[in-house]
């Protein structure tokens, strides 16, 4: 598999992810602990069960970083420069451990680059869904 270059990048292309990823107890544990977060709703069981979730919630972090990776074989593996930034994340379902991520991106913009003329930004909108 290979990404694409930014003149096979058009507006409106959209792609659809396969295959989605399961994650597993063991993801959330080393991500949650990797990135120094101490949130109990990410890492113990009975302080979960008595949230408004019932259970042990993803770091929203991973499923950030999953959703994007998922992406990578289909739009930019290997034709990439670097990656600018995120304009907008938002997370409005959470997900528990054992919720398969599936992902879909499409292009939104693509213009050359303002002070890099022989390069082009492409803006990409990710979009990462559970079976919920």
């Amino acid at each position: 598999m290979s990404g694409k270059y930014f003149e096979e990048l058009e507006v409106g292309l959209t792609f659809e992810h396969e295959p989605g990823r399961t994650v597993t107890e063991t993801d959330n544990l080393l991500f949650t602990s990797l990135t120094q977060n101490p949130q109990p709703l990410h890492l113990d069981a009975e302080f979960a069960r008595q949230s408004i979730h019932g259970r042990i919630l993803v770091n929203s972090i991973f499923t950030l970083g999953l959703v994007v990776g998922l992406s990578v074989a289909d739009t930019t593996l290997g034709t990439t420069l670097g990656n600018l930034g995120f304009d907008r994340t938002t997370f409005p379902h959470p997900v528990f451990i054992g919720d398969t991520v599936r992902a879909t991106s499409k292009v939104i913009d693509r213009r050359a680059s303002r002070t890099k003329p022989d390069r082009g930004i492409v803006t990409f909108e990710h979009t990462g869904t559970n079976q919920r």
